[in-house]
This record gives structure tokens, C-alpha cells and sequence, in this order.
């Protein structure tokens, strides 16, 4: 080997190499932390609804509680591990500096948030595991970027996309969600090294867990043109509601005027007390169905089998509080319950097989709470395998985007990473501020 063969492998490939292991290092490893989430999830909400089933009244005392614990413990030792896990991640995506990115994605955060989240879920609350398995990935992603003898771009972007990947066995949806969702742009130069953590982390529960979709399999199609109105009206249906949420969750962020914003910004602990009270309620109206993710209650409405009554209604009410109340916890499958329930309340009037129906009111539901149409619909078909209602997504999910924005101008995940930056820059301008009157 000549000297000048030694010279760039060492200062070409060798690099190359080192980042390329780094990202597939990073994929395996985001991999098993959704396992684990999942795992840890699954069992809080198992034990939830024993208790529940056991005691149908527990969560009017439970649910608060818990609820207020979980805000506290919050507040006082891992304040970026509150929400969902997205926003924070978009707003370390955007900040420039180590320590402020570290506040948002650490380690620290990673555990935090997994055991945050299991015990939201432990006491009922309407949240989902997606979110979260985001900031975890990005987490992991970031801390092997700060052990690496040099910065790696895109890591941010690799972690949260693997962590999409691994939480709903949905490679494609990873990918989707990295391009329209958290950079709205794709940098050509960390395009495969993502990819390979997409990949790495979907092979991940695919190797230990089995091929599986989150909903089951689903072979239903629509026949004729019929049904296509319906599609446009169930679209505008779940657009509505989905901005509406996403408008209230956002206000809520960014501080509620008068009395009432001042109340909860006083006494964050007792105001989700209140949001958990109310989750209780909806949960004993709906004889449990809306506590936890509900996946297993979309299932059955694609099932064709009868929910309780109000159920589409209930979840959305209770997603809401749970989103407001400051608990760790994302929105993702709730948002789909939520997307079934409306199919639900449509099946006796809307002339559509119940399973398409709800395909399609998941979809756009979701499309109109994130405002991202295409990571909906691919989601979607990937959590139900089923690719012959792809064009009928699409429509509904384009649809429910474009009434959702008339409702709320900006998708809930960037309203939430944009106040995050803007807080973090008051923090900064207040720290220099006192520093100049001290001097």
C-alpha cells in the first residue's frame, strides 16, 4: 500500500467508516429502547386496567393523583421530558448550542422519559408511546455524537426517525416522517447514513418480536365511486377536529390569557390534578376504552365489534386533557383512537366497509392533527398493511390537512419546537441581561 493510499484511507474512508458504524450502532441501539418502552408501556397499562377492572371507581382517585405526582416530579428534575418528545427534538434540531440541545436530548432524559411514561400509563392516562420512543431515539443518537471524535450531522434527524421506525414496525414511515415532519428537507449528504439508522433500528423488533402490524392485516378495498364523497366529507370531519385539538393544546402551551392562564401557570400541580380528574371521568363514561393508547379498542371498531358509547368523543376529550396537563406522554396512537372512534360514529350512515372507514378516519384524523398528510398515510398503511386504500388515505388525508390549517395555521409539533426556541432565547436574553447588571 503507497503512501498516498495510506493517506486517504486514512483521512476519507477511515471516517466514513467510523460515522457509518456510529449511525448503524445508533440504530441497534434505539431499536431495543423502543422494545423496552413498548414492553414497559404495555405492562403499565395491563396492570392499570386490573386495577381498574378490580375497582371501576379507582381512577377518580388514581388518575389525579398520579397525575399531579407526574407533573411535579417533572418540573422538578427532568423539565424536558414533559409532552410528547417531538417538539423537543425540533427544537434541538434548531438550537445551536451543546448545552441547550442537551436539555431537550440527553441520556438523562431517555430513562426519565420511559419511566414518566409507564407511569402515566400506570394511572390511566390518554398517551401513547410514539412520542416519546422520538426523544429517546434522539436521545441515544446525540449522546453517541458526543463521544465521537468529530460533530456527525443528522444525528438528531437519524435518532427520531429510527425511533418512529421501531415503535410501529414502520421503516418507511421513518424515513417519511425525518423528510416531512421534523427537517421539512432532506440533507443529501446524511440521507443514507439515516436511512442505515432507520433500517438498523426497524430490523431491530422485527429479529426479536416477529413481522407484525400494529392494528393486524387488512385486505379491504372500496368498490365503485360511491363512497368518494363520503371520503371528501369524513376528511373535512376529522380535519376540523384534528385543528381544533391541535389549536387547544397549543394555546395551552403558549399560556392562556386572563384568570385562568394565570391559575394554571401558578399552580401547574393542581391544574393537572384537574386534567387527571377529568381523564377519570371519561375513562369511567367510556367503561375504561380510553384510558391508555385505545389501540385495542381501534382494533375492534376495524373488528366491526360494538364500543361504548361516545367513545371518538370521550378519547378526544381526554387526549386533550392528558396533552395539557404537563405529563410525559405523546398523541400518535391516541390520535388514531381518536380516528376510529369518528369511523364509528359515522359506520351507520356512511356506506363504506366499517375496516375502510376506519382506515380511512385514522388517517386523516392523524393527517390533521400533525398537518403532515404523507407521513399519516403512510403510517397508516404500514400499522395495517393494507396498500389497497392508499389512494382513499391520501384524499382523506390531504383534506383533513387542508381544513385542519384553517382551524390552526401551524402543525401542533412545530407550534410546540417554535415555543420551545423561543423560550429557550428568553432564558438566554434574561441570563445576559443579569450578568450586565451584576457587572
Amino acid at each position: 500500500m503507497t503512501y498516498a493510499t495510506k493517506l486517504r484511507w486514512k483521512r476519507i474512508w477511515l471516517p466514513r467508516l467510523r460515522r457509518r458504524t456510529l449511525f448503524v450502532i445508533g440504530g441497534l441501539t434505539v431499536g431495543l429502547a423502543a422494545l423496552a418502552l413498548a414492553f414497559l408501556a404495555d405492562e403499565a397499562q395491563r396492570l392499570f386496567s386490573l386495577m381498574q377492572q378490580q375497582w371501576p371507581y379507582l381512577p377518580l382517585l388514581l388518575t389525579p393523583t398520579g397525575f399531579a405526582f407526574l407533573v411535579w416530579l417533572t418540573r422538578r428534575y427532568v423539565p424536558g421530558a414533559q409532552g410528547s418528545g417531538i417538539p423537543q427534538v425540533m427544537a434541538a434540531r434548531q438550537l445551536q448550542s451543546i448545552e441547550d440541545k442537551q436539555r431537550l436530548v440527553s441520556p438523562k432524559l431517555s430513562i426519565a422519559k420511559m419511566i414518566l411514561l409507564s407511569g402515566g400509563l400506570l394511572v390511566g392516562a390518554s398517551a401513547g408511546r410514539e412520542g416519546p420512543t422520538v426523544q429517546i431515539g434522539a436521545s441515544i443518537m446525540f449522546w453517541l455524537g458526543r463521544i465521537s471524535p468529530h460533530r456527525q450531522p443528522g444525528l438528531l434527524l437519524a435518532g427520531g426517525a429510527a425511533g418512529v421506525a421501531a415503535a410501529f414496525n414502520a421503516p418507511l414511515a421513518g424515513i417519511v416522517f425525518a423528510i416531512e415532519e421534523m427537517s421539512r428537507s432532506f440533507e443529501i449528504k446524511t440521507s443514507g447514513l439515516v436511512l442505515s439508522a432507520v433500517i438498523v433500528a426497524g430490523l431491530v423488533p422485527l429479529a426479536i418480536v416477529g413481522d407484525y402490524t400494529y392494528f393486524g392485516r387488512s385486505e379491504v378495498a372500496l368498490v365503485g365511486v360511491g363512497a368518494w364523497p363520503w371520503i371528501l366529507v369524513l376528511g373535512a370531519v376529522c380535519g376540523l377536529l384534528g385543528g381544533l385539538f391541535s389549536r387547544f393544546v397549543t394555546a395551552f402551551a403558549s399560556g392562556l390569557p386572563g384568570r385562568i392562564g394565570a391559575f394554571i401557570k401558578a399552580h401547574p400541580v393542581t391544574f393537572a390534578a384537574i386534567c387527571g380528574l377529568g381523564v377519570a371521568v371519561c375513562g369511567i363514561l367510556s367503561d375504561g376504552g380510553v384510558f391508555g393508547t385505545s389501540a385495542e379498542q381501534a382494533k375492534a371498531i376495524m373488528a366491526g365489534e360494538s364500543v361504548s358509547s361516545g367513545f371518538g368523543a370521550l378519547k378526544l376529550l381526554a387526549t386533550l386533557l392528558s396533552s395539557v396537563s404537563g405529563i410525559p406522554g405523546g398523541i400518535f396512537s391516541p390520535s388514531l383512537a381518536v380516528g376510529a372512534g369518528v369511523a364509528d360514529m359515522f359506520s351507520a350512515l356512511v356506506p363504506i366497509p366499517i375496516a375502510a372507514l376506519t382506515i380511512i378516519c385514522m388517517g386523516s384524523y392523524l393527517a390533521a392533527v400533525l398537518q403532515a398528510p404523507i407521513t399519516a398515510f403512510v403510517i397508516v398503511t404500514e400499522m395495517t398493511g393494507n396498500h389497497s386504500l392508499i389512494f382513499p388515505l391520501m384524499v382523506g388525508s390531504v383534506v383533513a390537512t387542508s381544513i385542519s390549517r384553517l382551524v390552526c395555521k401551524e402543525g401542533i409539533y412545530h407550534a410546540l419546537a417554535r415555543q420551545l426556541v423561543e423560550n429557550t432565547s428568553k432564558a438566554e436574553n434574561r441570563g445576559v441581561r443579569k450578568t450586565s447588571n451584576r457587572s
